[in-house]
């Protein structure tokens, strides 16, 4: 690893920084908003439309199906000057692709082709929010702050599962699935308003000159995705921690949200807002996780944190897997594995994100979150696709205990990196990036 000097926190907190704060509230409204949709949409193909495992997997699947053209898709957002504008576009896009399943609801024409449609649409523009997101997170906060600021946009997030998922098991059940998804619809064009009023110092290209970072790539779009992919593979810690988020994806996308709310539904037997409840309390496990980040890293290293995480998050896929018993064990095993996957998913982002933030440069942060995507996220549909058909063939309790075994094991790949040494983030002394700091 590049050496650099480490700088310790300041006294000046992220909660005074009245541009993070305001992009941290968009967030926060657009993860609540979220979890009320991962709940709807597969609900109201299981209830509504008396979808199949298979046919659930495939809602999952569609989701992130689009994440195989982040390699392109970055490529051509680092090109882009205006990343706060694309990111704006895309949550008023997303608003009024899901608005359209409550009006077709209203006509009593929703089908599983429009849910599939809606999946891949809102799929497509989130690739093009997360790689325009790269860049802009990195010019939001200095990079001493990267770990907190994570560290706070993910606690929202826990927060978020923590309601949520009981809102929206509530809503559904009240008003049904479709006519719940309108709030996931309102918390993007919120975010779009924030997210709007949050301007950064992005590097932007100046008129009739070419970027550095571009001339080695030339015009050609192909080229310049292979620079963010060649970038990935050959810098130590974007491989190892690829290798590790991609093998932790398949098998915990084995079973999905949708698969999962399926087994919560059919094999334990849970009503609705009872799924919801679980999720939501399972859900603090997350805020816990993402608010003791930063200490945990300090304590043991940002890099040991993030191998710890990679390990707590699908292991507890197994007590599910074998929860039995009357309807209240159902329920508190369903919430406890869910808290511990949770802390797990949360010590993993926080650090992992934090620490490959500071090694890539500036002209190459969409492009290499493109490539990123396109592999990390990319193997998601086909891990959904394969849990759909090996809850069919084997059932759906085998299916989450092989989730469980292999994701564990994806904590292998970064046991052979320079990772497990890294204890702190510092900033470079030049050239646009941190640097890390090594045992």
């Amino acid at each position: 690893m590049k050496g650099g000097r480490v700088l310790r926190p300041g006294p000046h907190s992220l909660w005074r920084d009245r541009r993070f704060v305001r992009f941290w509230c968009g967030q926060s409204v657009s993860q609540f908003g979220d979890r009320i949709s991962e709940l709807a949409l597969p609900l109201m193909a299981v209830g509504a439309l008396h979808a199949s495992a298979n046919q659930v997997a495939l809602l999952t699947a569609l989701v992130w199906t689009p994440n195989l053209l982040g390699l392109f898709l970055g490529a051509w957002v680092d090109r882009r000057p205006g990343k706060r504008q694309l990111m704006l576009l895309a949550d008023l896009f997303r608003a009024a692709v899901l608005l359209t399943l409550p009006i077709a609801y209203a006509f009593d024409t929703v089908s599983l082709g429009q849910l599939y449609t809606v999946a891949l649409l809102t799929g497509t523009a989130a690739v093009v929010f997360n790689t325009a997101y790269s860049s802009f997170f990195a010019h939001l906060v200095p990079p001493e702050s990267y770990v907190e600021a994570n560290s706070k946009l993910s606690a929202s997030r826990s927060v978020s599962f923590i309601a949520g998922p009981a809102v929206g098991g509530g809503l559904v059940q009240a008003l049904t699935a479709p006519v719940a998804v309108i709030a996931d619809a309102l918390s993007f064009v919120a975010s779009a308003i924030l997210v709007g009023r949050t301007r950064v110092d992005e590097p932007v290209p100046v008129p009739g000159q070419v970027p550095v970072a571009a001339a080695s790539a030339g015009p050609s779009l192909l080229r310049r995705a292979r620079e963010g992919l060649t970038f990935v593979i050959h810098e130590p810690v974007m491989r190892a921690g690829l290798l590790c988020t991609t093998t932790v994806n398949f098998f915990t996308f084995l079973s999905g949200t949708g698969l999962l709310v399926l087994f919560a539904d059919r094999v334990l037997q849970l009503s609705p807002g009872a799924i919801g409840l679980a999720f939501g309390l399972g859900a603090t496990g997350g805020l816990l996780g993402a608010v003791a980040s930063p200490a945990i890293a300090r304590r043991i290293g940002i890099g040991r944190s993030i191998v710890v995480g990679a390990v707590v998050f699908p292991a507890p896929y197994a007590l599910i897997a074998v929860a039995t018993g009357p309807s209240w064990a159902r329920l508190g095993t369903l919430g406890a594995a869910e808290f511990l996957s949770a802390f797990g998913v949360m010590l993993l982002d926080v650090n992992l994100n934090s620490l490959q933030t500071s090694v890539v440069p500036d002209g190459l942060r969409s492009r290499v979150a493109g490539a990123y995507s396109t592999v990390n996220y990319g193997i998601r549909p086909l891990g959904a696709l394969v849990g759909g058909g090996l809850a069919t063939l084997a059932g759906l309790r085998v299916m989450l205990m092989v989730a469980a075994v292999g994701g564990a094991l994806s904590a292998v790949w970064l046991l052979a990196s320079p990772i497990p040494g890294i204890r702190v983030l510092g900033r470079a002394p030049a050239g646009g990036t941190a640097a890390a700091h090594s045992d």
